[in-house]
């Protein structure tokens, strides 16, 4: 069964999409946590960094979030994160990447 980014990319689910090329899919989240926050998902489905191949669509996920940070004005700086596994905070079982932009962010993240 298609995780529910499948479902987005193929348009099935509506999203707003801010950015797509032939590999990734980049769209707002639905709960935002920053004034910014956008997923990066590879059109390619894999469950998560620990099961990434070698080669897939998996590999485009930075130059997409460099193009929708510059995209989206965020010149003062962005947050990445990729969560793996359900412990750590991953909901859908498709790789996928927060871009989180717009506010200070503390460290350690929590």
């Amino acid at each position: 069964m298609a995780t529910l980014f499948t479902r987005i990319i193929q348009g099935e689910i509506p999203a707003e999409i801010v950015y797509q090329d032939d590999h990734v899919v980049a769209f707002r989240d639905i709960n935002p946590q920053a004034p910014v926050h956008v997923l990066l998902v590879p059109r390619q489905e894999i469950p998560g960094v620990a099961q990434v191949p070698e080669d897939g669509d998996h590999r485009h996920l930075l130059n997409a979030a460099r193009i929708v940070a510059e995209q989206l004005g965020l010149k003062d700086g962005y947050r990445l994160v990729i969560n793996q596994g359900e412990s750590a905070g991953q909901t859908v079982d498709h790789l996928h990447m927060h871009l989180l932009g717009g506010r200070d962010f503390t460290w350690p993240p929590g």
